[in-house]
């Protein structure tokens, strides 16, 4: 009777167990209450789905974290969350109201869609932590929602929520502040030789670039890290690949004072030859009477005209606005893999990327297979913050006219699109393309290469080949695009 009573309590408690286990499964999988904000319910989901237990600078570790072997693969697990993803700043708009980021939306959203978080090794301990379809709903709706918001674009429809969106104007500019900063960012005296301006390096009519790994100053002195293009540069969070400038004024003060650039040695010696020139003179009076030329003023106009560098109607643009016609069914395939491979987690926006900074070699260790020896260029965002996690993370390159503007890559070390989104699969995201699935991509980046002043942008220059340096500047275009931008001055 004993023996009877005493395996009727172990069944007891067992089945006791075994309901707590599935109460708690059935619990976790649930998804939040329909009568709570989005914002409530997916903070709900995140943190069920345990991402703060890697995704942070201070992670939320489980107890067998202390455990001898298993403690070190959830610590390291831990580690290569926090570096692949800080989830702090997002959590916190959540819980705020403010707005999060365009980038960190993207990644949630498609990790949701894929169900790659959180790990079955995570949720195998964390019984229904992972992602169902339901929450996966939530969150793509949550995802749509802010889009359609926070963009000002007129999308509309089932494409509505796509994390790429088209090119609008960004700000009111003025026109005699546009022409000003025009004829500065062309003017070489702000260099200190007087043979290199903004132009030089920056070519309007080659993309925004100068298609060299490395652009040459003064003196043929080379750079040591590949110029990206200024065309909608606008819309970029920061400016230069270490994001070292905030703007595109501050962007602009940099180069005539950089040593290997236009090496001047102070913008009191540019003004004072500035200043020289009756034109210049007028102008800066009519628009800064209280200022002059001075820093500010030069920085101003460029910022001014920079503003305009905009590159609206490509066929993708228009795909978007709903012409079906617009771009090829291969590109339309190129544009699916690009989000399925997760490239439209970090190329998101109107300029595709220059939302965040994200580390090159996130998947395989991009820098051990390159075969050259580090630079200090090479350290990214770390030359700014000194922060290890910032070492080799670099402000994302917009896409847009991506075709182009080449060499690609911080290092200009890959000569075509081919390459380099072949490159890009297997170092960001661990994914050997298919030669199909390449040609489709880049089929679906050449749909990216919009307008500026009306004209579709061009280049050229022989594409995928690096230019041999000229000192000739094109003085002809540079007069005819002049003219364009006077006669628009006085329309």
């Amino acid at each position: 009777m004993k023996r009877l009573l005493r395996n009727l309590l172990i069944v007891a408690l067992a089945l006791v167990v075994v309901l707590c286990v599935i109460y708690r499964v059935m619990v976790s999988r649930s998804t939040p209450a329909e009568e709570l904000a989005l914002d409530a319910r997916v903070t709900a989901i995140l943190e069920d789905g345990g991402c703060l237990s890697c995704h942070t600078a201070n992670p939320e570790l489980p107890f067998y974290s202390n455990l001898p072997v298993v403690g070190n693969l959830v610590k390291q697990d831990a580690k290569d969350g926090y570096r692949a993803f800080d989830i702090a700043p997002l959590m916190e708009a959540l819980q705020t109201g403010a707005t999060p980021s365009v980038v960190d939306v993207a990644k949630v959203e498609r990790v949701a869609l894929d169900k790659s978080m959180p790990m079955a090794k995570y949720y195998l301990m964390h019984w229904g932590s992972q992602m169902t379809d339901a929450k996966a709903s939530v969150v793509a709706e949550w995802a749509r929602d802010f889009r359609v918001a926070y963009y000002n674009d007129g999308l509309e429809g089932e494409r509505a929520g796509e994390p790429v969106r088209p090119i609008v104007a960004v700000a009111d500019t003025d026109p005699l502040k546009v022409k000003l900063g025009f004829d500065l960012y062309h003017d070489t005296r702000l260099s200190v030789d007087n043979t290199v301006s903004c132009a030089s390096c920056h070519a309007l009519d080659t993309g925004g670039v100068d298609n060299h790994q490395y652009s040459h100053g003064v003196e043929e002195r080379l750079g040591g890290v590949n110029a990206p293009t200024v065309y909608n540069a606008v819309y970029n969070f920061v400016q230069f690949w270490d994001g070292r400038a905030k703007t595109l004024a501050e962007q602009a003060a940099g180069p005539p004072l950089n040593p290997v650039e236009m090496a001047s040695t102070s913008f009191d010696e540019i003004v004072a030859k500035l200043e020289q020139d009756k034109a210049y003179v007028e102008m800066f009076q009519t628009l800064y009477p209280e200022q002059g030329i001075s820093e500010a003023t030069i920085t101003d106009a460029i910022e001014e005209f920079e503003m305009t560098l905009l590159t609206p109607n490509s066929p993708f643009d228009k795909y978007l606005r709903g012409d079906n016609n617009a771009i090829s069914a291969e590109a339309k395939q190129g544009y699916e893999l690009f989000k399925e491979y997760n490239c439209a987690t970090c190329h998101v926006g109107p300029n595709l990327g220059g939302l965040s900074y994200e580390l090159m070699g996130l998947r395989n260790h991009y820098f051990d297979a390159r075969g050259m020896e580090l630079t200090e260029e090479d350290n990214g965002r770390f030359k700014q913050t000194q922060e290890e996690r910032d070492r080799h993370r670099f402000k994302v390159p917009g896409l847009r006219n991506i075709e182009l503007p080449w060499p690609y890559y911080h290092d200009g070390t890959r000569l075509t699109m081919d390459e380099a989104v072949r490159d890009m699969a297997l170092y960001q995201c661990d994914v050997e393309l298919e030669a199909e699935e390449t040609k489709a991509i880049v089929a679906f980046l050449r749909t990216l290469t919009g307008e500026y002043n009306g004209e579709l942008l061009t280049n050229p220059n022989e594409y995928g080949v690096i230019v041999t340096h000229d000192d000739e500047h094109d003085h002809d275009h540079h007069h005819e695009v002049e003219a364009e931008v006077a006669a628009e001055v006085e329309e």
